[in-house]
């Protein structure tokens, strides 16, 4: 007999959102029951249920920035205990035999990763994810959030914190690092703070001067205009790493010119459109143009504690169930500073 919990529904495609009663299933021998607590609204929750990136499944709970405490486990779990702070990223399954998932890479998986919302679990059924109050994973998907991180502003490190701090370790940003990072918004401000955290010089490249305030006050030592093409000039050739947070489809060859020979530009962004790049932009220096998708669960945990160890957490601004049709219009419209948070404990649906 499942469990059923209130949540955030989305009927369909576009539709405002109900709040209702939706399933949970029984804890398997490895499950764990999370009391969801705060969920972060990310973009992509905005882009799939809006079908934006193509079909999607329908009735959708968004949510893969989630914060809670264990409530129950099952018979089988040794990792974690009823009353543990836990997280919940972007994924809630995946085969745990392949080699991707063996070396830390589940995302990777070869049997395709379990996404936590409008995905197809192994058992058929479609997944739900975390604007409810409860959700059940896999203990190995549920990452310890350590003491000192409140669950609020912990919730959002669960995929734009590792989708940024992902790639500003595989290309190994350190101490003395020159990093350029385009965007700030809810991905942007995760890299600034992460990048200043690994002790990198940091730059922010943004539409306008409207947030270079938020630039400094975040630690980075400069922040750069992108609508104004003459601000461009002093940057060629400055930077070890751009990491390109914004989905906007942009002159990715420009950005190329800012990193030095052997240099890299991450994307962590997703724009609709295709790159335009010529052949000759990337042999001149050596350079790397590549692209990143948050991180394995090892790395998550890893993550996390870095963030307790630096006492990082998002910028939230934190809102109700009834608040959440209108804040991803304001989100599409750059006006969260930097990430909204669902005080699940809002959520009415009768039980």
């Amino acid at each position: 007999m499942t469990t059923q919990t209130p949540a955030l529904v989305a009927e369909s495609a576009g539709a405002p959102f109900v709040q209702r009663l939706v399933g949970r299933r029984d804890l398997c021998p490895d499950d764990v029951m999370i009391d969801v607590k705060f969920a972060g609204i990310c973009h992509s929750d905005i882009h799939q249920v809006r079908e934006e990136w193509g079909s999607a499944i329908f009735p959708m709970v968004p949510g893969h920035e989630v914060a809670g405490v264990v409530s129950a486990v099952g018979a089988d779990v040794t990792e974690i205990k009823v009353g543990d702070r836990v997280g919940v990223g972007c994924m809630v399954d995946s085969c745990g035999e392949c080699e991707y998932c063996v070396a830390g890479y589940e995302q990777n998986c070869t049997r395709g990763a379990v996404m936590t919302y409008n995905g197809t679990g192994y058992d058929g059924e479609p997944t739900l994810g975390g604007y409810s109050q409860q959700l059940v994973v896999s203990q190995r998907f549920a990452c310890p959030i350590p003491e000192g991180i409140d669950l609020d502003v912990a919730a959002p490190l669960l995929c734009a914190g590792i989708t940024t701090y992902s790639p500003l370790r595989r290309w190994g940003v350190g101490e003395g690092s020159k990093v350029a990072v385009v965007g700030l918004g809810g991905l942007g401000h995760m890299g600034v703070v992460l990048a200043v955290a690994m002790g990198a010089e940091v730059t922010v490249i943004s539409r306008s001067d409207a947030k270079k305030a938020d630039s400094l006050a975040l630690g980075a030592v400069r922040h750069v205009a992108s609508e104004n093409p003459s601000n461009f000039k002093g940057l060629v050739s400055e930077f070890d790493l751009v990491l390109n947070t914004v989905s906007a489809d942009i002159d990715i060859e420009k950005y190329l010119r800012l990193v030095k020979p052997r240099g890299v530009v991450a994307n962590v962004g997703l724009p609709s459109e295709k790159y335009q790049v010529r052949p000759g932009a990337l042999i001149g220096g050596g350079k790397v143009l590549t692209g990143s998708n948050i991180g394995g669960i090892p790395e998550t945990k890893e993550m996390l504690a870095f963030c307790a160890e630096h006492g990082i957490g998002a910028q939230v601004e934190t809102i109700t169930a009834d608040e959440v049709t209108e804040a991803y219009d304001k989100v599409v419209a750059g006006q969260v500073r930097y990430r909204y948070v669902i005080d699940v404990a809002t959520i009415s649906a009768p039980r």
